[in-house]
């Protein structure tokens, strides 16, 4: 029997408790705070700590259930490898309807599913579901956002025409449309590059939404993670007294209100999420899986700074390494490469690994048979002079000669906290002192989507939250 109730997650990846807070006391988040007074409040704790404590890691969580050690997915892009159920497989099972838009790190857990699946921008393992469904749209955001940090991202027009034909029929809002027009038009008078991730916010929405319309799914989910971005890189303009290494002027100016304006945007996304479910018996979720903090352990060494190759195959050349590969930029610094063969990427990874800048080692490689999870492990800026070795080499090219940096110097960090407000049909409110486990976010999620306690109790781990608790 379909369930008869249904929840719509907002998953605003990283938001923090403390800005929120902050901004919402200044009047500056009028659609939060209405979800806020309407909300049963929580804030969860993702039960991790550093290297684990990553929103790849976290999401899984959520969706499963089960804790890192149980679900033992590392990286981003592994998700699809997974084979336990995720709380929409159950969903489906049961009956009901679920739209899966974005979600990180996602899966089917190789079943037929009710509904449909975008998966997450870095995904490299795993394509809409089901088949043909979204493609026009995910191959051209991934491909922009994995390449954004290049001065060209590797789009043709016939790739931005498929796109705008696919959202004209896909639930393209003139509000979008004005708000990339007036983006485009400020860049041509300085107006940062930086605000587009809120375009694609928004193309996000008008998909789901149209999506949501069309489907009445039981289990819906949106993932946005412009807003995480922000904080990673822009912090220091935010709170300057935070950190040892100030920020220009010219910094300042331009970023102090890059991560309120990510919110902001958020903001009216809530706000048009709440007239969405107007009138029906749908609960809405805002859930975050962490939160951010000021980055400040590399103040001392000029702050934490990351790098792309600039040719990864040139890169594999100069290294020594003439097998043929297949290169797939996942986030940040990182990337993968495909062999033919577990040998051959072998031999790639002991080349790679032996590449030095002076005595600090160049790239942090991982591999599991003809993959290789690869990044540039240097974090700080090196000399202009500096230059990398490689053993057999003729040359040592200068560093910024192999690579590039991303963006600017990283100043946000991860924190175990996150959001996680619970908006039932009777919209009572509450604030929970006590925080709640990640893992033992899933039973709820599930209880919200319509399914039965003696399928919770069968299906999901152990440690849910009490339902008389759930449901206040």
């Amino acid at each position: 029997m379909k369930p008869a109730s249904s929840v719509l997650i907002l998953e605003f990846n990283e938001l923090t408790p403390r800005l929120m807070s902050r901004w919402m006391q200044e009047g500056l988040l009028p659609g939060f705070k209405r979800l806020f007074d309407e909300s049963c409040v929580y804030i969860t704790d993702a039960e991790e700590d550093p290297p684990e404590l990553e929103p790849w890691i976290q999401w899984v969580t959520v969706h499963t259930g089960l804790r890192y050690a149980e679900h033992g997915v590392f990286d981003l892009g592994d998700g699809h490898k997974l084979r336990a159920p995720r709380i929409w497989n159950h969903v489906s099972d049961a009956g009901g309807r679920v739209w899966i838009c974005g979600s990180m790190n996602a899966g089917s857990s190789g079943r037929a599913l009710n509904g449909a699946i975008l998966p997450d921008p870095w995904s490299v393992g795993f394509t809409p579901y089901p088949s043909g469904k979204f493609e026009p749209f995910f191959n051209l955001i991934r491909t922009y956002v994995q390449e954004y940090t290049r001065d060209k991202v590797p789009l043709s027009k016939r790739d931005y025409a498929a796109f705008g034909l696919f959202m004209v029929r896909h639930g393209l809002s003139l509000t979008t449309v004005w708000n990339t027009v007036k983006q485009l038009a400020g860049e041509q008078r300085g107006l940062g590059k930086w605000r587009r991730a809120m375009i694609l916010d928004r193309l996000m929405w008008d998909l789901f939404r149209c999506e949501w319309q069309r489907q009445k799914p039981n289990y819906a989910t949106l993932f946005l993670n412009s807003t995480a971005h922000l904080q990673h890189y822009y912090w220091r303009a935010l709170e300057p007294d935070a950190f040892l290494l100030k920020p220009s002027p010219a910094e300042q100016e331009s970023y102090r209100d890059a991560i309120l304006a990510g919110y902001q945007a958020m903001d009216e996304l809530v706000q048009e999420g709440l007239a969405l479910i107007e009138g029906t018996n749908t609960a809405l979720v805002l859930l975050t899986g962490l939160s951010q903090q000021p980055l400040t352990a590399y103040e001392a060494s000029g702050g934490k700074q990351l790098f792309r190759p600039r040719d990864p195959l040139a890169l594999l050349r100069f290294a020594g390494v003439h097998d043929e590969a297949t290169y797939a930029p996942v986030m940040a610094e990182e990337f993968r490469l495909y062999f033919r063969d577990g040998e051959a990427a072998q031999r790639a990874s002991l080349a790679l690994r032996s590449l030095r800048l002076g005595e600090l080692a160049v790239m942090r490689v991982r591999g599991e048979g003809r993959e290789l999870f690869v990044a540039c492990d240097i974090n700080h800026t090196p000399a202009e002079s500096a230059r990398v070795h490689a053993p057999g080499a003729r040359d040592e090219p200068r560093f910024d000669a192999l690579f590039y940096p991303v963006e600017s110097i990283k100043s946000g960090g991860h924190h175990r906290d996150g959001l996680f407000w619970v908006r039932s049909a009777e919209r009572a409110h509450r604030v929970v002192a006590e925080k709640v486990p990640l893992s033992r976010v899933a039973p709820m999620l599930a209880r919200l989507a319509g399914l039965s306690e003696s399928d919770i109790a069968a299906k999901l781990p152990a440690g849910s939250l009490e339902p008389a608790v759930a449901a206040e």
